[in-house]
């Protein structure tokens, strides 16, 4: 449920004013609602209680959110070390942290391994081939999970499925066991899991049902050989309502488990990612003008799409909201809304239904909270994007919007032309 509404006529997060947030952080900036992601934490701890709950931070790696998600008793799945360290830094113990990905370097291996992490995600051999030598050089033992492509079409949205034998993820689920009893003659690893994630924004539970069995099926075998699995990686991709989907309700995902995977006795695994902080979060904006030509009408905002990819990469939807409310009866028009950075593709929305905007109105894109400030960028120069934490009645920054003096000092004039022009 979308934890923003209108109260007296202002868009508001519990007894927040967005408004006021706007007013002393400035635009534009991401709001998340922490009580918001908390229910949405309870409700998987509550529906798929006793499976180990992994945050995916890709989803949203700001400290404060992940301090937040460590209290609660989340874990986390990491694709990098620099998530990794973000999860260490935000309370989030080695032991309870997964490292997913198909690309992994030598010193993201290391750094994991090092630290106790509770399970390493391998996606090829030659992936697992140099976790052992790397693992025996420390004389340590890495616990792993080879994931497997179980070639399942997630029925999503093609730039983000990930199950396909066409798919770069994962080892073919035909070739896993093979794999398994290859890797298990090595030094260094503990071959204890098998993990699998097909796509995100899984609006349907067959796709669900179907990997699960190839799990099963392959748990069943190795079992037979020898090879004892404890414990099953389901993934992620738990779909949200961006505009007219209907995201799965998380008891029959939970039955689908159960009927799928829980005669095996396993520990499971379940990585959320979207589903906790996406509805949880807005980015709010300030209307710079209004463009009237002979064929469109342009909503200009101070928002670009370095700080909101997600409509330019996949022509997603994100419902705007004026944040005050519109009068009763007033007469909604098309338009266009779209940022100032210099590319055609900064376009939030094309001919969208909106009511009369006007320069200095304040406006929210909805369901912000996931791969929103996590996928920004500088382009054209522009800072990162603040991020504010609600509570309550309270709210707080909790990542500051950088000054351009700091963003230039991270770079070096070389010698050779030092005196060429202008200070860095």
């Amino acid at each position: 449920m979308r934890p923003f509404g209108y109260i007296d006529g202002y868009l508001a997060v519990g007894s927040v004013r967005l408004a006021d947030i706007a007013a002393e952080v400035g635009t534009p900036v991401y709001v998340y609602s922490a009580d918001a992601i908390e229910a949405a934490y309870r409700e998987f701890e509550a529906v798929l209680a006793p499976a180990r709950i992994c945050y995916a931070v890709k989803a949203n790696g700001n400290l404060a959110v992940l301090r937040l998600l460590a209290g609660l008793g989340a874990g986390a799945d990491v694709v990098s070390e620099g998530e990794f360290r973000r999860a260490l830094a935000a309370g989030i113990a080695p032991d309870k942290i997964v490292f997913s990905g198909v690309g992994k370097t030598n010193a993201e291996m290391e750094a994991a391994l090092q630290s106790g992490i509770c399970q390493i995600n391998c996606e090829s051999a030659p992936e697992i081939h140099n976790l052992s030598r790397i693992a025996a050089r420390l004389g340590l033992t890495a616990s792993v999970a080879i994931r497997i492509n179980p070639d399942v079409d997630a029925g999503t949205l093609d730039r983000i499925s990930t199950g396909r034998k066409t798919d770069k993820f994962g080892v073919a689920w035909t070739e896993a066991a093979a794999l398994f009893h290859e890797a298990a003659r090595l030094p260094g690893l503990t071959m204890e899991a098998i993990a699998v994630h097909i796509g995100s924004q899984l609006g349907d539970l067959e796709p669900y049902r179907r990997a699960f069995r190839r799990i099963a099926e392959l748990t069943g075998i190795l079992q037979a050989d020898g090879i004892t699995i404890r414990r099953l990686d389901l993934g992620g991709g738990f779909g949200i309502r961006y505009r007219d989907e209907t995201p799965l309700a998380l008891a029959d995902y939970a039955k689908v488990v159960e009927e799928e995977v829980g005669s095996l006795g396993c520990e499971i695994v379940v990585e959320p990612g979207r589903r906790l902080v996406g509805p949880a979060g807005v980015l709010l904006a300030r209307v710079v003008a209004v463009k009237e030509t002979p064929v469109r009408r342009f909503v200009i905002v101070d928002a670009g799409m370095n700080d909101l990819v997600r409509p330019m990469m996949y022509d997603a939807w994100h419902d705007i909201l004026p944040l005050d409310v519109p009068p009763v009866g007033v007469e909604y028009r098309l338009a266009d809304v779209v940022g100032p950075v210099c590319e055609s593709t900064d376009k939030f929305a094309e001919e969208r239904l909106l009511p009369p905007l006007n320069s200095g109105d304040l406006v929210a894109f909805c369901e912000a909270g996931a791969y929103g400030a996590v996928m920004a960028s500088t382009y054209n120069g522009r800072p990162l994007v603040p991020e504010v934490l609600t509570q309550g009645g309270r709210f707080d920054l909790v990542r500051a919007r950088p000054a351009f003096t700091e963003s230039l000092a991270l770079e070096r004039m070389p010698d050779w032309l030092a005196g060429s022009g202008g200070d860095v």
